[in-house]
């Protein structure tokens, strides 16, 4: 078959690889018929993340058919359409029972290795790191699904894959975002990154019942998606940030903000603390640029919640953790746990509330993929959302 594969940074090559085989009894093989470029990928792209090895396939926004089903599968047939969650879950162990999905206990088979960095282990993930499993992702044209009796989401036929795909990861991820707020009907919320993740944050909020929802990004075509999803835009390359929103939050801040950018924060080099966090950067003295979270801390309104969908890796500096403890300010994050969502979200697509495929600016074959990594991340030709066609 044929995948993307990563080499290094900026590298990524689609090759002709081995097809995947029924490994265990609760394993599954999918053909895959939709995949996506996730901003999580360009991390590993950029090679900020560490746990990568030369030759792992890519991929962890996966929709297929199956087409064959290991001897323990009772739940799923030959066939059957399902989106493919990032996280691998057993169901079984006590993280999953309580619905923390992305921390199962059990999937991860480097656990040990995941233990000795974070403390603890968290759940396997598709074409991420060795840290998280380092199983073969699905930007390719079949996929090997562990734990596939419990690690899928069973979709209808007549909707399609452009509105169903994104289960597997944005449309949960920013519905979860916006849910960790807590957000009361007298709300503004706050989204720093109007990419795919904060596209789905806004529709997500306003869904929930805020009263006002700002987006701070400084990509003209990504703004207006924004504001066309009912969001207030905010370009920080025109105008400063703290002032914008203290004017539309009459000086008190919003009560919600959401980081939907994550460790690679492209920010105006106005900003003292950028300039030194791209030193440390280069020279290995910081992994991650939080400006966003810097900011974040700063302007949220005392008793308010910070929620944080985007991604970090490693080590971060010059944190104000005075301002978040004496403001009062709650802290939640974590990767998605896609399994709690997704009913919820499949009625709502059923329903017509939201049609997820608006994100989508992009569709090409799987093999324009690597050159389709460079223009993602770069933001040229409108790129917001790339969808892969493998067949």
């Amino acid at each position: 078959m044929k995948a993307l594969r990563w080499y290094g940074k900026g590298d990524i090559r689609c090759e002709t690889v081995l097809d995947p085989q029924i490994e265990e009894p609760r394993d599954a093989i999918i053909k895959v018929t939709s995949c996506a470029i996730c901003g999580s990928d360009l991390h590993l792209y950029d090679h900020f993340m560490p746990g990568m090895q030369k030759g792992d396939i890519m991929g962890h926004e996966t929709m297929g058919e199956v087409v064959e089903i290991g001897s323990s599968i009772k739940n799923l047939k030959v066939g059957d359409r399902v989106v493919i969650p990032f996280t691998i879950i057993c169901g079984e162990c006590e993280q999953c029972r309580r619905g923390n999905f992305s921390v199962c206990e059990r999937t991860n088979r480097n656990a040990n290795l995941a233990a000795k960095v974070f403390g603890h282990t968290t759940a396997g993930l598709f074409g991420y790191t060795h840290l998280t499993g380092g199983y073969p992702g699905g930007q390719a044209e079949y996929l090997r699904v562990p734990y596939a009796d419990t690690t899928h989401i069973k979709v209808p036929d007549g909707l399609r894959d452009e509105q169903l795909l994104f289960l597997s990861d944005i449309f949960p991820t920013g519905w979860q975002a916006a849910v960790q707020c807590d957000i009361e009907p007298t709300d503004t919320v706050a989204i720093w990154g109007a990419g795919p993740v904060g596209q789905m944050a806004i529709r997500s909020a306003l869904l929930l019942g805020a009263k006002q929802v700002i987006v701070i990004d400084c990509v003209p075509e990504r703004l207006s998606m924004a504001q066309a999803g009912g969001a207030i835009p905010i370009d920080f390359q025109e105008e400063s940030v703290i002032e914008r929103l203290n004017e539309l939050t009459r000086g008190r801040g919003p009560e919600k903000c959401i980081d939907a950018v994550g460790l690679e924060a492209h920010v105006s080099m106005k900003h003292p603390d950028t300039v030194l966090d791209r030193a440390k950067q280069a020279v290995m003295l910081e992994t991650d640029r939080p400006h966003v979270l810097r900011e974040m801390m700063y302007v949220c309104r005392p008793a308010g919640v910070l929620s944080v969908p985007g991604v970090y890796g490693g080590l971060l500096d010059k944190i104000p953790f005075g301002a978040v403890m004496n403001k009062g300010l709650t802290i939640r994050t974590g990767q998605t746990h896609v399994n709690r969502w997704t009913d919820d979200l499949l009625r709502r697509i059923q329903e017509g509330q939201i049609d997820p495929s608006f994100v989508i600016t992009h569709t090409v074959a799987l093999e324009e993929g690597p050159q389709m990594y460079e223009t993602f991340r770069d933001k040229k030709d409108g790129c917001i959302k790339v969808v892969l066609k493998p067949h």
